[in-house]
């Protein structure tokens, strides 16, 4: 008998893998709307749809393993890294799909951000001094951006590798129009060492103080939120210690 894995479960969704089937449950029809019309539509490789009945969605496992897990060093090779970020730029050069940005738009992001800031500090979840270094960070990222086809979520435990061959991407849901550069940051947060890797992969120049600043963003939004359902950004190499390498 297949064992049940539970690879994330919160409050708003969750994916299991049996056996050579990942089971996504989201009850946001958008947001297998939109996982679906993306994997459809990108450039690069991604799972193959099995069947689907709202609210679950199956998907093929795809052969190989994740590039690794926030907290822990990665196993996959420096071409592994490399070949992910090539795989980025291919998809940030697709055309845009045919549906609105995902999540906040400029202003909004930087209201959220600066009212999550306040909230950290006041309810005592953050050292001052640390957000407000990293809020002074995070400014190079709060600019005008070109949209380019963004997976939107690209978490490193979302790409898979065989050897130093990228095999496919996973968890489409946030896709969308947005910031290439978000993208890099996002596969990045917490292996600083790789990100020479994707940069070389990627193949164009890049701007590293806007992917520095993505990271604090990103850690500073999400802080809270991780308490609150049960995961641990205070853990080594996580999010909070991703705010502390800005000081």
């Amino acid at each position: 008998m297949e064992e049940v894995h539970v690879v994330v479960a919160h409050a708003e969704r969750a994916t299991l893998r049996v056996g050579e089937v990942f089971l996504k449950v989201d009850a946001d029809q958008t947001r297998l709307d939109v996982e679906v019309a993306a994997m459809a539509l990108a450039p690069v490789p991604t799972p193959r749809v099995l069947w689907r009945k709202p609210p679950v969605l199956a998907i093929a496992a795809l052969s190989g393993t994740a590039l690794g897990r926030l907290g822990e060093p990665s196993t996959a090779s420096p071409a592994a890294w490399a070949a992910a970020g090539a795989a980025l730029r291919t998809l940030h050069d697709a055309p845009l799909p045919p549906w609105p940005a995902r999540g906040r738009g400029l202003d909004a992001l930087v209201a959220d951000l600066d009212a999550e800031c306040e909230r950290l500090v006041g309810d005592g979840v953050l050292a001052a001094d640390l957000v407000t270094r990293n809020r002074r960070v995070a400014e190079a990222a709060l600019r005008p951006w070109t949209p380019s086809f963004t997976h939107g979520d690209l978490q490193l435990t979302h790409v898979f590798a065989d050897g130093d061959k990228i095999t496919g991407i996973i968890d489409w849901s946030e896709a969308g129009p947005g910031d290439a550069l978000y993208d890099l940051a996002t596969l990045t947060l917490g292996h600083e060492e790789h990100l020479g890797d994707v940069v070389a992969g990627y193949g164009t120049a890049i701007d590293l103080d806007v992917i520095r600043a993505w990271w604090s963003v990103r850690s500073l939004l999400v802080v809270r939120w991780l308490v609150e359902h049960g995961f641990d950004p205070f853990a080594p190499g996580c999010e909070v210690d991703v705010l502390r390498s800005r000081m």
